[in-house]
């Protein structure tokens, strides 16, 4: 997602006054400066546009054109910066034009294609053309002004800047509401991804060192008592010992895999859904657990999921961090949002940044358009609020 640029609270520029302050001599700089920047930004537009265009009929015109459209982005990018500094006026960066998953290759076509139709840098061609008469003239205005109309001057440069203010915003801006919203998403994407890597990492990292160990110890222990029942020294003793062993190392593994698919998605969850999940993941808590499902129908199994998971881990936190003596989990649905909140009257101080996990959780629930707030006061209690989006469960 884009950052916001730190700037003053008041976006708008102070009160003009007859007295040449900072900001109006900011003003008159920035005033001073449209005509070479409007006429080096003019001849680069000019020059990308008609070479791009007249090339166009060869293999190398529209990829000349796209690399133009991407100088231009640049060119945008300097002009903001410049805005900033200068105006002092409020404005975002556009999302990023060519994003994608890590790993993954953007084909010439595509690249192409997303270059040539790029909204940002098609208004920045707009806006570099416009300049240049609108750079003549103020700087002409500007500097006939320091000599002839030097008490009106602040006066000057403060109407001619707002109107370099508005076509800043107009043709520079990200283009509305959408484009930074398709900011977060691809963000949110990435978090996505990281998240189910490190899931089947989790899961891998388990099979090997637990169930797995345990079947191949199983295996070399059914093997020696086979020798023991089968070789000349019979040794029926030793034979049931190992066996007796062997159906411990049995027990041990399927108790591991199950705990493994409870991990990935619990069968109580897909049977009988969040109430009786959450029962069951309360029981395993070191506090008491108060859980109350208020629910007239199941959400799609997804957000049922990510609930469940999101319960879980704050009960694992309760356990681990918040000695508690009593915790209290409601889940309910308002409108088009499922709430949990879960409470406990341990001794508080948790954070985003703690290091237990809670800025994973806020990720993941950011992740699919959700909320996570943390409320936790050293001495406690502390009160976890979290929104997920409600989404109809498909019929089967």
């Amino acid at each position: 997602m884009n950052a916001s640029i730190t700037v003053p609270d008041d976006d708008r520029p102070p009160p003009v006054r007859f007295a040449f302050d900072r900001h109006t001599w900011k003003e008159i700089a920035h005033l001073l400066a449209n005509l070479p920047v409007a006429l080096i930004g003019f001849v680069y537009m000019a020059f990308m546009i008609f070479t791009g265009v007249g090339l166009s009929v060869t293999v190398i015109g529209l990829p000349f054109l796209a690399l133009g459209l991407a100088g231009a982005r640049g060119l945008g990018k300097a002009e903001r910066a410049r805005a900033r500094a200068l105006l002092g006026i409020r404005i975002d960066e556009p999302s990023p034009l060519h994003s994608r998953r890590r790993g993954q290759r953007e084909g010439l076509f595509p690249w192409l294609w997303t270059s040539l139709k790029d909204p940002v840098a098609w208004r920045t061609v707009l806006y570099e053309f416009i300049r240049l008469p609108w750079g003549v003239l103020t700087f002409a205005v500007t500097l006939t002004s320091l000599f002839v109309l030097w008490p009106v001057l602040p006066f000057i440069a403060r109407g001619l800047t707002n109107a370099d203010r508005a076509m800043v915003r107009g043709l520079l801006s990200p283009s509305d509401e959408l484009e930074r919203r398709i900011a977060e998403l691809e963000s949110d994407r990435g978090v996505v991804v990281d998240t189910a890597a490190a899931d089947l990492r989790r899961i891998e990292r388990d099979l090997h060192d637990g169930a797995q160990a345990r079947l191949v110890a199983l295996a070399m222990g059914l093997g020696l008592a086979k020798e023991k029942l089968s070789g000349e020294a019979l040794d029926t003793t030793a034979a049931a010992a190992m066996v007796g062993e062997a159906h411990g190392e049995v027990k041990l593994a399927l108790q591991e895999l199950r705990d493994l698919a409870r991990g990935i998605h619990p069968a109580v969850l897909t049977d009988r859904g969040l109430d009786a999940a959450l029962s069951s993941v309360a029981s395993r808590c070191t506090a008491p657990v108060k859980v109350t499902v208020d629910l007239s129908e199941r959400p799609a199994e997804a957000i049922e999921g990510i609930a469940y998971f999101t319960v879980s881990e704050l009960l694992q936190n309760v356990s681990k961090h918040a000695q508690a003596k009593s915790v209290s989990v409601d889940v309910w649905r308002a409108d088009d949002r499922l709430l949990i909140q879960v409470q406990d009257d341990g001794r508080g101080g948790a954070s985003i940044d703690g290091g237990t996990g809670m800025a994973g959780l806020a990720e993941r629930l950011g992740a699919v358009d959700g909320l996570f707030v943390l409320e936790s006061p050293v001495g406690g209690p502390t009160t976890v609020t979290a929104e997920l989006p409600w989404r109809q469960r498909a019929k089967r």
